[in-house]
């Protein structure tokens, strides 16, 4: 839901949701694309893709090409992006400074490490880039939130996929395979039996 609250993205603003084919990526684009925003997506398989397209992104790109910044350049023209849903930012940052519009924001949702930018690069389009955390969400906003997921899971614009399923006994390697993944499919789920 950050992509209301923290991006204050509205309809006919464009989002692109670096890391789309995981859970958290899906869920983003079926929001976005529910909300009536035009949707890009970045996945590093051809699985993963095709699950973002079939997930509510009008395009997909492949974040393992070298030019696939290129590709969503030319996709947005000159106007650029709106909202960056970003999973990756030690990996990303820079380069979304560069991709977003006029009053643009980058949403981080996870990084890795630290990356170097230019602030420079957020003066000339006045862009921001806002850090975001549900654990951080009051209780009402927290409420708020599950209602709004509630109701699309009950319309159903919001369809969870799920990826590997992992007993408890085998967490420690649930979480090994995450963070060494080549890509992710859904939301991986822990199995309390």
């Amino acid at each position: 839901m950050y992509l209301l609250s923290s991006a204050r993205a509205k309809a006919g603003e464009s989002v692109l949701v670096h890391g789309a084919s995981g859970g958290v990526g899906i869920a983003a684009c079926q929001i976005a694309r529910a909300y009536g925003l035009k949707v890009l997506g970045t996945a590093g398989t051809e699985e993963g893709q095709n699950i973002v397209l079939q997930n509510g992104a009008h395009e997909v790109f492949n974040h393992r090409e070298l030019n696939y910044i290129d590709k969503i350049k030319k996709s947005v023209g000159e106007k650029g992006i709106d909202v960056i849903i970003e999973m990756l930012a030690n990996v990303n940052l820079s380069n979304d400074l560069d991709l977003l519009s006029y009053g643009g924001r980058v949403i981080v949702v996870g990084s890795r490490g630290p990356i170097e930018i230019n602030p420079r690069d957020t003066i000339p389009k006045e862009t921001s880039i806002i850090g975001t955390a549900l654990y951080s969400s009051t209780k009402e906003e927290f409420r708020k939130f599950a209602m709004a997921l509630q109701a699309g899971m009950e319309i159903g614009w919001l369809k969870p996929v799920i990826g590997p399923q992992y007993s408890l006994e085998k967490v420690v390697q649930a979480h090994e395979n995450i963070i060494h993944s080549s890509g992710a499919i859904g939301k991986m789920i822990l199995l309390l039996e």
